[in-house]
């Protein structure tokens, strides 16, 4: 517990009515899209830099552990206070300070909600990439803290490539600059890239400078409709080896279309999109940029799929297409009531052993597993569905959890794409890094925050 004396101090710097104690407030801010709940003893909605130093020197001193929060929505657990303490929130720090379309730069706080960047630069004629499926709840800074992906990254990459600097409050309350606002920087080690993906370990990011592109003129998009998975997975390495390069490139597995299919009857949704049961796997393919050369490339895609897809289709503006990906969770959710939700990445021309092996796994442990995700980059997102009161099932789905895990790594992948390790995947780290290489960032973890009070208990087992 926090002691009256703290909690005045604290009040002091953030101010009396941005310093929550409420069961409320503790409740929303203490848990995260895994629905797991470890109270904070204070929730701190800070304003600006000065007061997130000011509250990190003070529970340095103090040895109280400190969590940083966006969004709250990442499947790893990493938001969560498991060892109490104070969640300093970032939604009071949600401006964009500046957009410039020379430098192709944007200069923002870590509590901007990522559509809304979306929005704010293609108003002006720019492009930022990364688009987590959690874009309309998720903030910028915690994209950064677990180097988020999305459907572009194939194409554009993940948000590390659009990093140029930050402003980051350290574990002992220095706030320091990293990178600039320039493209090219060899000056030193490169903190900037150190912060992210660390999951809010290492600092408590403030601002953020982010590279911008040009927006495309057009997107275009087509679906296909396959006898298997591997097919479709197939076809999605084969358009790579012709040399076109999709801007998005996702796979939907037989599970997964089978939900989608009796989710729109039972909503009883309208659509025009065609999905026989025949189908067993469903790919989406965007491809944009000018429009002679997204129309090139379209025709090209087109060409490819149509030699062994059962359908290709097209619809409209491709809204429509991409509303059936918007239906997998809410039509996943029915199949059971519990999900272990991972994501993995293996090699592109692995994916189709690995989607393979996650059907036979199934059959396996004898619980229903959903794939689908970005093919494009080989990563998948791997949802092993179970009855959590059921301790059987729930004892199969820990088991089959494993073994998604172990697949991927066999394969030359890894155990996490974009949702970070957390408390969720912590244990199962050795399986993905080797001894000496955890004991270096262990070191390096002690050495940036020697009373470790930030984020503790997360990543390392």
């Amino acid at each position: 517990m926090i002691s009256a004396t703290i909690l005045e101090e604290l009040r002091r710097i953030a101010g009396d009515s941005h310093v929550r104690t409420d069961a409320e407030t503790i409740r929303e801010n203490s848990t995260d899209a895994t629905k797991r709940f470890h109270p904070a003893d204070v929730i701190i909605f800070a304003g600006n830099a000065e007061q997130v130093s000011r509250i990190v020197r003070l529970a340095n001193r103090e040895s109280i552990p400190v969590v940083s929060r966006g969004g709250g929505v990442g499947y790893a657990g990493g938001a969560i206070p498991i060892a109490g303490g104070i969640v300093i929130s970032m939604q009071r720090m949600n401006s964009i300070l500046e957009i410039n379309p020379v430098d192709l730069l944007v200069v923002l706080e870590p509590g901007v909600i990522t559509d809304d960047l979306h929005r704010a630069v293609e108003a002006k004629g720019l492009f930022y990439p990364p688009d987590p499926a959690s874009l309309k709840q998720s903030s910028i800074g915690g994209n950064v803290a677990h180097n988020a992906g999305g459907p572009r990254a194939f194409k554009y990459g993940v948000t590390r490539q659009y990093l140029l600097g930050l402003d980051v409050v350290l574990p002992t309350g220095e706030l320091i600059s990293t990178g600039g606002r320039v493209v090219k920087n060899a000056v030193g080690y490169d903190l900037t890239d150190l912060m992210c993906g660390s999951e809010g370990t290492l600092g408590i990011i403030t601002r953020l400078t982010m590279r911008l592109l040009p927006k495309p003129e057009v997107a275009y998009t087509v679906m296909a409709l396959f006898n298997s998975v591997r097919s479709g997975a197939e076809a999605a390495n084969r358009l790579i080896v012709e040399g076109i390069i999709p801007s998005k490139l996702e796979l939907i597995d037989r599970q997964s279309l089978a939900a989608i299919r009796s989710y729109i009857r039972d909503e009883k949704i309208e659509t025009s999109v065609r999905l026989p049961t025949s189908a067993n796997a469903l790919l989406l393919v965007e491809v944009d940029g000018d429009h002679v050369s997204a129309k090139s490339a379209l025709d090209r895609v087109r060409q490819s799929l149509q030699r062994s897809a059962l359908e290709v289709q097209e619809a409209g503006d491709g809204s429509e297409l991409w509303a059936i990906r918007r239906y997998l969770s809410p039509a996943v959710g029915r199949i059971r009531p519990n999900k272990i939700n991972e994501d993995i990445v293996v090699p592109r021309s692995r994916v189709p052993d690995y989607l393979e092996a996650m059907e036979a796994l199934q059959e396996e442990f004898r619980v229903p597993i959903v794939c689908f995700g970005h093919v494009g980059d080989g990563n998948m997102h791997v949802n092993v569905m179970i009855d959590a009161s059921d301790s059987s099932e729930r004892e199969r789905g820990d088991c089959a959890k494993r073994r998604v895990f172990e697949l991927a790594v066999e394969m030359g992948g890894t155990i996490s794409g974009e949702h970070g390790i957390g408390i969720m995947k912590s244990e199962f780290l050795p399986l993905a890094l080797q001894p000496d290489a955890i004991a270096s960032m262990k070191r390096i973890k002690a050495a940036l925050d020697p009373n470790n009070i930030l984020n503790p208990g997360k990543i390392f087992p």
